[in-house]
């Protein structure tokens, strides 16, 4: 049987255009990976920060909180290139809202070399969101609330993180195409529902005991 390797990304950057392309003019400040094979986590682990040699936008970091000042001894897109192409190359990539990520990578090849193809080309992209909305239609299918919805523990994502935000994605993921495990899953949040439901109608209720009269009326009546 043929592996199947994934690998669950996410990253930060300097900041976005509010016209025109995003990514134009700013740079991938930090990217974190996460590998299944089959399914299953292998403990290979991707992580690195990046000096983008140009100011991070305020509103960038008031997201992620990574400074330029934490970056100026970090090392450049071009200085772990080779290592990030070993590890996707022919790799379903995943990430939520794959194309915000794909388009800011394909940005970076660019600035290195023309020449390097664009990621899709020789990885296969699979984006979470896409997978969510289909799965939850008008509901808010941000990170967060699918963490809450799945009840995964986001305790450690104070900011947004790549590497943070990567093994979290990864066990939403899993849950979303898990098939029965997700049947099982949507059971039990109906089965909670109900009983909440139920404890609801229970307190609304008033329940009123007899005194030791009207059991005696009881008895009686059921003798006769």
């Amino acid at each position: 049987m043929k592996k199947k390797r994934q690998i669950v990304f996410d990253t930060e950057t300097t900041g976005l255009n509010k016209f025109g392309l995003p990514y134009i003019g700013h740079r991938i400040i930090e990217i974190g990976a996460i590998e299944l094979i089959n399914r299953k986590f292998t403990g290979k682990i991707f992580h690195s920060y990046l000096n983008p040699n140009r100011l991070i936008s305020t509103e960038a970091f008031r997201i992620h909180g990574i400074s330029n000042k934490f970056l100026n001894n970090k090392k450049s897109f071009k200085e772990i290139l080779n290592k990030f192409l070993k590890l996707i190359n022919g790799a379903d990539l995943i990430a939520h809202n794959a194309m915000f990520d794909v388009n800011f990578i394909n940005y970076e090849f660019s600035l290195i070399d023309k020449n390097i193809p664009k990621i899709e080309n020789f990885c296969n992209i699979i984006d979470t969101l896409s997978i969510a909305r289909k799965l939850f239609p008008g509901k808010n299918n941000s990170l967060n609330s699918l963490c809450k919805r799945f009840e995964i523990d986001k305790s450690k994502r104070f900011f947004h993180s790549a590497l943070v935000d990567a093994k979290l994605l990864s066990k939403v993921y899993l849950f979303m195409t898990g098939g029965q495990k997700f049947l099982k899953f949507n059971n039990e949040i109906k089965l909670k529902k109900k009983n909440i439901e139920n404890k609801k109608i229970l307190k609304i209720i008033k329940i009123i005991y007899a005194n030791k009269k009207n059991i005696l009326k009881h008895n009686l009546f059921f003798k006769n």
